[in-house]
């Protein structure tokens, strides 16, 4: 058991969407990523997704509406309901996913990587590239 210091984990962070995961619970991941501009329309048919801004600004596109996310706050998008996160500038984001969530949700899960990636990323399956482990053990 070691502490996590999410200011310097994110500060380890080069480059924006592209999640790292900094600690695991049960069967559910922690991941820190730095955002900016906007990702791609995608739903996760079978998880929850928990976004909790821990610096800037953040606004979850959903087809019926927008939601305005600042520091301190969080939203959670339930499983099946296609959304598209923006951020205007760079925002730090905590997200709280079942292991099992593929980055790209639906767009990874019935053709595999996409060919339309959000900018700063690879088509990784899972986006929690884990870099060096921040509590000392290997990802």
């Amino acid at each position: 058991m070691e502490k996590i210091d999410l200011t310097a984990a994110l500060a380890a962070i080069e480059g924006s969407w592209s999640p790292r995961t900094v600690a695991q619970v049960n069967d559910v991941d922690i991941k820190l990523v730095k955002l900016e501009g906007d990702f791609v329309w995608h739903h996760h048919q079978h998880e929850d997704e928990l976004f909790l801004v821990v610096r800037g600004r953040l606004t979850m596109h959903f087809r019926d509406r927008d939601v305005e996310l600042a520091e301190g706050q969080l939203l959670v998008v339930p499983r099946g309901v296609e959304h598209r996160p923006e951020a205007d500038g760079e925002c730090h984001v905590l997200l709280v996913e079942p292991r099992s969530t593929l980055r790209l949700g639906n767009l990874e899960s019935v053709a595999g990587p996409v060919a339309q990636t959000p900018p700063g990323s690879s088509p990784a399956q899972r986006g929690d590239e884990a870099g060096p482990s921040l509590e000392g053990r290997a990802r």
